[in-house]
């Protein structure tokens, strides 16, 4: 991973702390600014209900989750799987791993019913190199190890939603998911920056 240069890193915090979105995380108690895109992702297409089996990938700090929790009131299950270590969250079982190992995949896979996933939520990122190229295509790996995943574990009409970057491998990747899934539509929720190329991929109605 590249440093940032002194200056840039300096106005990316500056920027960080006058994010309106950072700001209410930390006055109602919440692990990230992610929590409010997954919320409104959730009140538009009504993702989350009690009773699901959730996968949350790439879920450090536990944003997402924590989310996810308060929604299903103690009922269901949720397994949130990163890289990091994350610290434990009331009624969810936390994976620490490294999700592009196969070995790591398969014990995810077999801590699950077969085929009763509900929904398979992915905030996962790379490590930014500072090379466009290099971090699209690093970006695109993941989306593309992230909806392989879903294709092994979910039950039909089951659901996938996908942080994914604007660039190369977007396109294939849409229609990977329309081959698969009954519906396919792009999310930007406001908390996203504006200036980002973030955006989600949900796919629902898994064949």
């Amino acid at each position: 991973m590249v440093r940032r240069k002194r200056g840039s890193s300096s106005a990316w915090v500056a920027e960080h702390e006058r994010d309106p979105f950072v700001r209410r995380a930390r006055d109602e108690g919440l692990r990230s600014r992610a929590a409010y895109k997954l919320a409104e992702i959730d009140r538009r297409d009504r993702l989350i209900r009690p009773g699901m089996q959730v996968v949350d990938l790439g879920a450090a700090p536990g944003g997402w989750s924590q989310y996810v929790a308060t929604r299903m009131k103690g009922k269901g299950r949720i397994l949130a799987v990163d890289l990091l270590a994350m610290a434990p969250i009331c009624g969810v079982e936390c994976i620490q791993g490294d999700f592009t190992d196969s070995e790591v995949i398969d014990r995810i896979a077999n801590e699950l019913p077969k085929r009763q996933v509900d929904l398979v939520l992915s905030d996962m990122a790379p490590n930014i190199s500072g090379v466009v190229a290099v971090d699209q295509a690093r970006a695109s790996a993941l989306c593309e190890l992230a909806l392989q995943f879903a294709q092994r574990v979910l039950r039909p009409e089951g659901t996938v939603l996908l942080k994914v970057f604007q660039g190369d491998g977007f396109d294939d990747l849409r229609s990977q998911m329309t081959a698969q899934f009954s519906r396919v539509v792009t999310r930007k929720p406001q908390a996203s920056r504006a200036r980002s190329k973030e955006m989600y991929l949900l796919a629902t109605g898994y064949r």
